[in-house]
């Protein structure tokens, strides 16, 4: 179904909308935790606000909107429902030729291997590259994730999108595929079966599987990363437990499970929800609703629900900082395992040649997470698959850079 093309890294119109530039201004409960499109892609050059809302106290200060007025879904039924319309209308606006490289059957194998925390340039993504439709067709591609995410979920998502960037037309990064964002569904859009909305790019890999016959939407695995960024609400969990059980975190196993990787998720040493006071476990949910809970309340509900089942079997361990200086240290990693519930998070220790004056890039300002579900990946539709050799730890130092190459970001 698909066809190798040339990279065409001609600058194209942002689809993001501009604001005044607002640089580290991204605030991430939990923190955040990259393959050429299937069709020609130009990369987008335009200087955007980086920042994003986290699903609990965060705030945004980005202005990312397509030109429509969304209100988010409260049910999952709702949620599957507009985000299929949403898709069909963005279909809709596709010629024959365009459509084919952005469908698939809901069993395609690709699904596994075209979402990565490696640049688009590496790894290759499946469907059409944003920059290179017409801004109807931007907008309506956006819409999808308007209507699929909650309004916190979208300014994230929005936010990531403008740090790339801001990244992009700022750094000194060589990078020339930061702007691009592939989307593709597997499975017809359909408020009654299931299909799959992937939206790829650099630092962001969202894989929404949507079931309207069992009125299920599960967002693993998915992959959110953001550079430059600043996170302080990591913390609020951390600082809530005892002196004992901080020295159980910080020595435990932290394990990096990437894109593109099977992984056997397994947990190592740490801190178990057993061991934690029921105010220190309701933290760690909203920590993992960061990635959990991305769409409206049912879903995310439903989703938190499975995961408190299973918490006291779920692992946790920390390393690096344990106090929140973005002056000082290389940041932090932390990983979350259990039977429900995979979350890997970490502020890598390199700017990947992505640096700009004045502004942290690096250590604390460079940003990778992958979140799944050992239980329930690509809703049980596929086996993840090994992604071309590519496959590296979610916080590889040289963000994606091939063996012998120079970090590009």
């Amino acid at each position: 179904m698909r066809s190798s093309k040339t990279t065409d890294t001609r600058p194209a119109q942002s689809f993001v909308r501009r604001r005044a530039l607002c640089v580290g201004s991204l605030l991430l409960t939990g923190g955040l935790a990259l393959t050429g499109c299937a069709t020609d892609v130009a990369s987008t050059s335009a200087a955007t606000s980086s920042s994003a809302a986290s699903d609990s106290s965060s705030s945004t200060t980005a202005d990312s909107t397509t030109n429509a007025e969304t209100i988010s879904s409260t049910t999952t039924e709702d949620t599957i429902s507009s985000t299929a319309a949403a898709a069909e209308a963005f279909l809709a606006t596709l010629s024959d030729e365009q459509r084919e490289p952005v469908l698939y059957d809901f069993d395609d194998e690709t699904k596994t291997t075209s979402w990565s925390n490696f640049p688009v340039t590496f790894v290759q993504r499946a469907g059409l590259n944003l920059p290179e439709l017409t801004d109807e067709q931007k907008t309506a591609a956006l819409e999808v994730l308007q209507a699929l995410l909650s309004d916190e979920a979208y300014d994230t998502v929005s936010g990531i999108m403008g740090g790339d960037e801001y990244l992009h037309e700022n750094s000194s990064t060589t990078e020339q595929s930061l702007g691009q964002y592939c989307i593709a569904f597997f499975g017809d859009p359909s408020d009654t079966s299931a299909f799959e909305v992937q939206f790829s790019g650099h630092h962001l890999g969202i894989n929404a599987t949507l079931d309207g016959a069992t009125d299920a939407i599960t967002f693993a695995p998915s992959h959110l990363g953001v550079q430059p960024a600043v996170y302080t609400d990591a913390f609020a969990f951390f600082d809530s437990l005892t002196v004992e059980q901080q020295a159980t975190l910080t020595s435990g196993d932290v394990n990096m499970c990437a894109p593109g990787d099977t992984c056997d998720f397994t947990t190592g040493d740490g801190l178990t929800g057993a061991d934690l006071t029921d105010e220190q476990k309701q933290l760690l949910l909203d920590l993992i609703a960061n990635w959990s809970g991305m769409a409206d309340e049912q879903t995310t509900a439903d989703s938190r629900a499975k995961i408190k089942a299973t918490l006291d079997d779920t692992v946790i361990a920390w390393s690096g900082e344990t106090t929140y200086d973005m002056s000082t240290g290389g940041g932090i990693s932390f990983s979350i395992s259990g039977p429900d519930v995979y979350v890997a998070f970490q502020a890598q220790q390199g700017s990947a040649g992505a640096d700009v004056e004045g502004v942290s890039t690096t250590g604390w300002g460079h940003v990778h997470t992958i979140y799944r579900d050992p239980t329930n990946d690509h809703a049980n539709s596929v086996t993840q698959q090994a992604a071309s050799g590519m496959g590296a730890p979610a916080g590889a130092p040289a963000d994606g850079a091939a063996p012998g190459s120079t970090p590009s970001n």
